[in-house]
């Protein structure tokens, strides 16, 4: 195809393809932000759940420790 072809629009159209541009160009901008919310919530979510599993191997610890204790024979 040949590059020195010149494209004639009329004017009300290329309008509108300007607004239509620029509606894309916010629709990607808010999707970024709700994108880094996301990623944020991950995190969030993300360190959540290693604080439970820290208390809840805590929690195992302490039950083997009394396990051990009261069944250990004395004698």
């Amino acid at each position: 195809m040949r590059k020195d072809l010149n494209v004639f629009v009329k004017m009300e159209e290329y309008n509108d393809l300007l607004d239509i541009i620029a509606l894309i160009n916010e629709k990607i901008q808010e999707a970024r932000i709700i994108l880094g919310k996301i990623y944020d919530l991950k995190n969030q979510e993300d360190s959540e759940l290693d604080a439970w599993k820290n208390s809840l191997s805590g929690v195992e610890r302490k039950l083997k420790y009394v396990d051990q204790v009261l069944f250990e024979p004395k004698y």
